[in-house]
């Protein structure tokens, strides 16, 4: 009777964890779909600063700004990791540090000195638990980014790269985050944000043509404002992407968890039936073994 005591208790202990996986799974789904509904939502906006800025480097030669430049003598490398303030996303966090980790460990490699920026509670207590070096950290909106938060992160980097090393500056800015593919597919990507890479390439043929502004005051001015806010965009569609991915991962985590609790509910629920059952046969051969011990002294 111990033993079928104990197992019923068991049963009762998965089955609320089943409910609270299965809560959280449902609330994860309600959430892919806000998120998806907010990377939709800035897309247009990037789109369209991503080509007034497209446009005015092409049709002005030659332009200068800091952020587009090269800083070979600044060994300092930003990476900023977005990993998620809470849990119960399964390999989320643990696939984006390894890939930020891979990426500090080619830079080394490179002669230069790659120092993390960390968004997410996770990435955060991962790196203090190693006593690892960070210049900066936000967390708290990791589920639910606001242009805010990017625009805080993207003017911290901005004013860290037109920095010098000496004065604490970083020469270049990678970013790590997790890209929402699929309900079923999110991918760890790693990008360079700064400095931007402005290519040449031959126009199509039935390439549109690009734009022609005329800015006022100037051109310089114009990038002076732009580039700013064209790398807050690119953060914020970043911290977008991983929001939703986020979301997808913690109800595939979810729902393998209320699928596993509920297969062990079912194994519980055999071996008590298994015990029950051996319980009420060895009743039974009591019971027929004291009529039978009845019987015999009866017929002496």
């Amino acid at each position: 009777m111990a033993q079928l005591r104990q197992l019923r208790q068991r049963i009762r202990s998965v089955s609320s964890t089943a409910k609270i996986t299965r809560a959280q799974e449902m609330i994860a789904t309600s959430r892919i779909v806000k998120a998806q509904q907010a990377v939709a939502a800035s897309k247009p906006y990037a789109d369209q600063i991503t080509q007034a800025l497209t446009a005015l480097v092409s049709h002005h030669v030659g332009i200068d700004h800091p952020l587009l430049n090269e800083q070979p003598e600044d060994k300092r490398t930003a990476v900023l990791i977005v990993t998620s303030d809470r849990g119960f996303c399964g390999g989320y966090n643990a696939n984006v540090i390894r890939e930020a980790e891979s990426l500090i460990k080619a830079l080394r490699e490179q002669g230069r000195e790659p120092i993390p920026y960390v968004i997410g509670n996770k990435g955060l207590t991962w790196y203090r638990f190693r006593d690892r070096e960070m210049a900066e950290s936000w967390t708290g909106f990791s589920d639910r980014p606001t242009f805010a938060s990017a625009e805080q992160i993207g003017r911290r980097l901005a004013a860290d790269f037109l920095k010098t090393d000496a004065e604490g500056g970083v020469g270049e800015i990678h970013v790590v985050y997790t890209e929402f593919i699929s309900m079923l597919s999110q991918e760890v990507q790693v990008r360079r944000l700064m400095p931007l890479e402005v290519t040449e390439r031959e126009a199509e043929a039935n390439a549109a043509v690009l734009p022609s502004y005329d800015f006022e005051p100037s051109a310089e001015a114009a990038l002076d404002l732009l580039l700013p806010n064209y790398i807050e965009s690119r953060i914020f569609h970043m911290l977008l992407q991983s929001a939703a991915s986020e979301h997808a991962a913690r109800r595939r985590a979810m729902k393998s968890a209320t699928d596993n609790a509920n297969e062990l509910i079912g194994v519980y629920t055999r071996q008590m039936n298994q015990v029950r059952q051996a319980a009420i046969t060895q009743e039974i051969s009591e019971i027929v073994g004291g009529a039978d011990a009845l019987a015999d002294s009866g017929g002496e």
